[in-house]
């Protein structure tokens, strides 16, 4: 669909591989250029995708590197070309990605090492938007979100009704809460909130409904 809040940008929705992960096709329907985010499993899918829309792709981006958001990653960098992007604090979390999925007896192909390793505030150009970058660690400890005219790409920090686990290597309850406080909760309440699973929600639904979240005050960056 063509998202309204952010002119001309198409997002595409895919529900991937055993945990259901939603990996996003983010595209410019005038440049036929786009991005993909959280590609965890079910590479052929994202590829038919693209060639049916007749996309190209500029830059694949993990929200963070637990394996069912980056075990599409080195295939479609190989298919592609095109660079791999994450948040510089979640290097180490990547590393042992492959590692982590066969704990649950999930087989991944290793994801490669970063083409690019973002830092807060950089600005990342996806399918003709221009979406800030900001960490939100909680869920892991290199989690970041990306912010746009608009709409959000929150990978595992909030979900429609709830938030992130933090009984994950790296998660901790309170940082996870304050990244909420910090970064969501301050944006418009009709920016559309594109998770890692389930359905998309608003700044301003969870607001009002969430169990974690009702009573919390936005907070300030530091």
């Amino acid at each position: 669909m063509v998202f309204e809040g952010a002119k001309d940008v198409m997002i595409e929705t895919l529900q991937l591989g055993p945990i259901g992960t939603n990996a996003y096709i983010v595209g410019d329907p005038a440049t036929h250029r786009a991005a993909i985010v959280d590609p965890g499993d079910e590479p052929q899918r994202l590829l038919a995708v693209l060639a049916r829309l007749s996309l190209g792709v500029d830059v694949i981006v993990a929200t963070h590197a637990h394996f069912d958001h980056v075990g599409a990653v080195r295939p479609l960098v190989e298919a592609t070309g095109a660079p791999f992007a994450v948040f510089e604090a979640e290097l180490p979390a990547l590393e042992v990605a492959a590692d982590r999925a066969a704990l649950f007896g999930i087989t991944i192909p290793a994801p490669p090492a970063p083409d690019r390793l973002l830092r807060e505030d950089d600005v990342l150009s996806m399918g003709g938007g221009a979406f800030r970058v900001v960490h939100t660690p909680g869920h892991s400890p290199g989690h970041m979100c990306l912010l746009g005219d608009g709409v959000a790409f929150v990978g595992d920090v909030i979900f429609q009704g709830s938030i992130g686990r933090t009984d994950l290597p790296g998660g901790d309850y309170d940082t996870l809460i304050r990244s909420i406080a910090t970064h969501i909760l301050p944006l418009p309440d009709q920016t559309v909130l594109y998770n890692g699973h389930g359905p998309a929600t608003t700044v301003g639904r969870e607001r009002r409904t969430n169990p974690f979240l009702v009573g919390l005050n936005p907070a300030r960056p530091s």
